[in-house]
C-alpha cells in the first residue's frame, strides 16, 4: 500500500507567519497573549500553549494592561487597535498581509461613500473572525451574505459594491456577482471585487485531483476551521471514501481495508507534523501495532 502526504496541504502563508511570530516571541517570553486561538486546529494550539502562548477573548482583553497581545492573521476591527492602546497593550499584529489590504480597501470605500448610500457587501461566515475585522473598518455597516442565496436580500435600487472574505469558494462568489448584475437597477451602480486568497482558492482543484487519486483520504482537520470544512466537501465530491479527522488516534481501520492507496491532506490551518502522525498511525494500524 501507498501512503501520500498531499505537500499542497498544510499552513498558508498567513498562518506559517503568524506562528513564526508567536515562536519568535516566546523565544524572548515565557508567556504571551494571544487574542483568539492562533489557528483552528486544536494540537497546534497546545503546542503553542506548552511553549506559553496564552489564548484570551475580546472580554478578557479589557482586563489586561501593560502587556503583549499576537493579533493572528484573521486580523481584527478598529475598536482592537483602539482598546490597546487606552491599556498601554504593546500588539504584535500578525494579520495576514492579504487581509490587512482587504480591510484597507474596504474602509476606503465606507470612508469615501461621506453619505453612505452605498450598500457594502461581504461575501464571508457571519461570525467568522476575518469578517469582524472587515465589517469593522464600515462601523459595523457591511451587510454579509453566506451564500449566492441570500444575495436575494440586497436592495437591488441602491449602489452595491461586493467583497468577499479571502477564504470563500470563488465559484460562488461567481454566482453571487453573476445574480447581482441580472437583477441591479439600471440607475443603480454595482461594483465588485474578487478578493479570494488564491493560494487557498487553488486548494480547491488541487484536492480534487489529490482524492482522485487514492482508494480512500483522510482529511485532518481543527473541527473550528471554516476553510477545511469547505475543502472537506469538496474532497467527500471527488472521492466518497472521504473522512475527517482531528487527530490521528481517530483513525478506523475499516476505512482502510481493501485499499492500495491512502491520501492524507488537510486545511490551510493543518501542521504538516500532525499529517506526519497520521501517516505513522496508519502504518501502526496495518502492521497490527496497537
Amino acid at each position: 500500500m501507498t501512503i501520500e502526504i498531499d505537500q499542497g496541504s498544510g499552513f498558508c502563508f498567513g498562518v506559517t507567519r503568524a506562528i513564526g511570530k508567536a515562536e519568535e516571541e516566546l523565544a524572548k517570553e515565557e508567556q504571551l497573549y494571544c487574542l483568539g486561538d492562533i489557528v483552528h486546529n486544536g494540537k497546534e494550539c497546545n503546542r503553542l500553549g506548552q511553549m506559553g502562548l496564552v489564548t484570551i477573548n475580546h472580554e478578557q482583553m479589557r482586563d489586561i494592561h501593560d502587556a503583549k497581545v499576537l493579533l493572528r492573521a484573521h486580523g481584527e476591527p478598529p475598536s482592537t487597535y483602539a482598546l490597546a492602546r487606552e491599556h498601554s497593550i504593546n500588539l504584535i499584529d500578525a494579520t495576514c498581509p492579504v487581509v490587512l489590504h482587504l480591510q484597507e480597501r474596504i474602509k476606503k470605500e465606507y470612508d469615501a461613500d461621506v453619505e453612505h448610500k452605498k450598500q457594502i457587501v461581504i461575501f464571508g461566515k457571519n461570525g467568522h473572525a476575518e469578517v469582524l475585522g472587515l465589517v469593522g473598518q464600515t462601523e459595523e455597516t457591511a451587510i454579509i451574505i453566506e451564500s449566492a442565496e441570500e444575495v436575494k436580500k440586497l436592495d437591488f435600487n441602491r449602489d452595491i459594491c461586493l467583497y468577499s472574505q479571502t477564504t470563500m469558494p470563488l465559484d460562488e462568489f461567481r454566482k453571487i456577482v453573476d445574480y447581482v448584475q441580472q437583477h441591479i437597477s439600471p440607475e443603480a451602480t454595482f461594483t465588485y471585487y474578487d478578493t479570494i486568497c488564491r493560494q487557498v482558492a487553488n486548494r480547491m482543484p488541487n484536492i480534487r485531483s489529490f482524492a482522485l487519486k487514492h482508494d480512500a483520504v483522510l482529511f485532518v482537520c481543527g473541527k473550528k476551521s471554516s476553510n477545511g470544512r469547505v475543502l472537506f466537501n469538496e474532497c467527500r465530491k471527488a472521492n466518497p471514501r472521504s473522512y475527517m479527522i482531528d487527530t490521528a488516534n481517530e483513525i478506523e481501520v475499516r476505512w482502510l481495508q481493501g485499499c492500495e492507496s491512502i491520501g492524507i491532506c488537510g486545511a490551510t490551518s493543518t501542521p504538516k507534523w500532525l499529517m506526519e502522525e497520521c501517516k505513522v498511525r496508519i502504518e501502526q494500524l496495518l502492521g497490527g501495532d496497537e
